[in-house]
């Protein structure tokens, strides 16, 4: 069996990060959000990972290199443009061969991997299986459709008028049976070879299309929101340690990784939070489910509930919270400035100004 990995998307709703950045790259627990899916692939047992890249080809590249790191064989896979999951697909023909592949989008997070989906896929082996979720709003996402008897009977790819609550999830499992409907289908009013036509095309078909329900933890990452709720998440299990330097002054409290090179000083942390190398915190308070990247500088503030990528600084700022902050950003206090109304006032004007 084989992976499917698409790491092609601009990650428009994570600009201005994504400007620079590929959003795949954006770090969770100073971790990229791309290597948690790489790692529950490696430990699904499967080793032959294809990669679909974009833009942002380069810095993918370099940030996966070959996949050994993972205990994995990558090949990239170039796409000229998004132009839909079922593209992806197409274009990954040739690697694919007639495998087959679990589909997994490079910016979705699961926890408790996709070990099980994987085997109980390989035992039975339908046309397709696809994970769903509950969600409120399902306008935002691919939906599907139960009969009596549980099985998928529609799907509609972000509908005006949802005819349930449940959501796709971004791992989808295949035989080569999608071939034929990723080929039959045409772009969709977005200009898109939609992956929920490609399985209506097997569902219309008579293939067997089956779906599983989670409960477990599920995001999509491409929104500054949703990437702080997966670090808060991630950061709860995380194992205290102190491989970096802290002073007598400070003080540490709960689940928190202080990691090789970091040093801190005169400050409260109270976890969890991760801390990574090189970084350094002084006369600084740094709240629960923060991740400071490495090399970053904290110096007689107060952060929160925040992302703090490489390279960034944050100093004499009383209150940081709920951000993220970009690689090599400086956050300063703005400079003081003289108290003063301007006023263009016309004829019998009356103006009240409190002091």
């Amino acid at each position: 069996m084989k992976a499917l990995v698409l790491s092609g998307g601009a990650g428009t709703r994570l600009r201005p990060l994504t400007h620079t950045s590929a959003k795949q790259l954006v770090p969770v627990a100073n971790k990229p959000v791309l290597f948690y899916g790489l790692e529950a692939i490696a430990d699904a047992g499967i080793t032959e990972v294809g990669i679909v890249v974009g833009d942002t080809a380069e810095e993918i590249r370099e940030a996966v290199g070959d996949g050994s790191k993972f205990g994995l064989r990558v090949t990239y896979i170039p796409q000229s443009a998004p132009l839909g999951l079922a593209h992806a697909v197409v274009i990954a023909r040739e690697f694919l061969a007639d495998d087959d592949f679990v589909m997994y989008l490079g910016d979705n997070f699961i926890v408790g991997g996709i070990r099980g989906l994987v085997e109980a896929f390989q035992a039975e082996r339908p046309a397709a299986q696809i994970l769903l979720t509950e969600v409120s709003d399902p306008r935002a996402f691919g939906v599907a459709e139960l009969g009596p008897d549980g099985r998928v009977v529609g799907l509609e790819e972000k509908p005006e008028f949802p005819k349930s609550n449940l959501a796709l999830v971004g791992v989808y499992l295949f035989t080569s049976a999608v071939h034929r409907a990723v080929r039959a289908i045409e772009p969709s009013w977005r200009g898109e070879l939609e992956i929920t036509h490609a399985l209506q095309w097997l569902i219309d078909a008579r293939e067997d299309v089956r779906s599983t329900t989670i409960s477990g933890y599920w995001k999509d990452t491409g929104n500054v929101a949703d990437m702080l709720e997966v670090n808060r998440s991630v950061l709860e299990l995380a194992e205290p340690h102190t491989r970096g330097e802290v002073d007598e002054e400070s003080e540490i409290i709960g689940r928190v990784q202080i990691d090789e090179g970091a040093t801190v000083s005169g400050s409260r942390i109270v976890g969890p939070v991760v801390i990574g190398q090189g970084a350094v915190v002084s006369g600084s308070y740094i709240g629960p489910f923060t991740s400071i990247s490495r090399d970053c500088r904290i110096v007689d503030s107060e952060i929160e509930f925040s992302i703090v990528l490489d390279g960034a600084s944050v100093r004499g700022v009383s209150r940081v919270e709920a951000s993220i902050i970009g690689r090599h950003a400086e956050v300063t206090p703005a400079p003081p400035v003289p108290a003063a109304h301007r006023l263009v006032l016309g004829d019998h004007s009356k103006v009240q100004i409190s002091s």
